[in-house]
């Protein structure tokens, strides 16, 4: 990484950190009932426990290079980063992927309790909308009903749970590599690509640029989960802060168990090396977007 895109990264990751917590600790005015105090801690607990935030980074640098920067954009980025978590918290319990250590630390269900873990995945989803849907985000209402539409899509059926379904589904069961690529687009791909496509949408971005972005979120989506279930068999729980080898364990359906380690490293390396070509036309102000994709696929934790 360069010092440049550390520098970058860190600062996103702090910025998101400060606003994702002045929103959960600030009640709307719309709101006519009490927020319940311990929900309340929960959803704090299981949404500012660090992370790298690279949806809300994408959102950001995206926009960044179409020349929008404000806080309706960390806004947009926070409504995203809230479907990210709620989606974690509810992946952790033990209908789901049943871990105990998220992050280096005890789980949302493990630290509260699994209805209360249930109840705060609940509200962080549900609060995204909210935000999304806030003026700030975009003056043009049309534009924040199509960003909404398009998050719901990339995070429900069709989406991030229709591939969270088919991930549970393929559990001990023979998938072709067309099948657990769907799977992984559908699981993982969606909410990175979207992050792409909603910055650039945001920053009002031509329909050809949006296009270009909206590539590139679904190459590095690829990149994510493939970079994912190689840490799983290769890095230890320290380093990645979770139980790793549990997609074998459990008889997950991933691409590296179907064509090796060696051929998913080479696949990484393609991967960058076409969004590095699609974001070429951008010049340097694409830098932060192309170490980001050198970073989301040759990753070690």
């Amino acid at each position: 990484m360069t010092p440049a895109f550390k520098t970058s990264l860190a600062s996103t990751a702090s910025s998101v950190e400060k606003h994702m917590a002045l929103l959960l600790q600030t009640k709307a005015q719309q709101e006519k009932h009490p927020l319940p105090d311990h929900l309340s801690k929960a959803m704090q607990y299981a949404a500012l426990s660090g992370g790298k935030r690279l949806r809300p980074l994408l959102i950001l640098e995206t926009a960044a290079l179409f020349n929008r920067k404000d806080d309706g954009l960390l806004t947009a980025a926070c409504a995203l980063e809230c479907i990210h978590c709620y989606s974690l918290v509810h992946d952790d319990l033990p209908a789901m992927d049943d871990d105990d250590l998220r992050r280096g630390r005890p789980t949302t269900h493990i630290a509260f309790d699994e209805a209360t873990a249930i109840l705060a995945g609940d509200a962080l989803l549900t609060l995204a909308f909210d935000l999304i849907a806030r003026q700030e985000v975009h003056q043009d209402p049309a534009i924040r009903l199509q960003l909404s539409q398009q998050l719901a899509q990339s995070s429900g059926r069709c989406g991030m749970v229709g591939g969270q379904m088919l991930d549970l589904l393929s559990e001990h069961r023979e998938r072709s590599e067309t099948e657990i690529r769907q799977l992984q687009a559908m699981k993982t791909g969606e909410l990175l690509r979207y992050a792409c496509y909603a910055g650039a949408t945001l920053a009002n971005a031509s329909p050809e640029h949006i296009k270009i972005m909206n590539r590139f979120g679904e190459i590095i989506g690829l990149a994510f989960q493939l970079a994912d279930d190689l840490l799983d068999v290769t890095a230890t729980a320290s380093q990645i802060g979770k139980a790793t080898g549990k997609d074998a364990d459990r008889g997950k359906a991933t691409l590296v168990a179907n064509m090796g380690i060696e051929a998913t490293q080479k696949e990484l390396v393609s991967l960058v090396n076409e969004a590095e070509q699609l974001l070429s036309v951008f010049g340097e102000k694409a830098h932060i977007l192309q170490q980001l994709a050198k970073y989301i696929a040759m990753r070690n934790k």
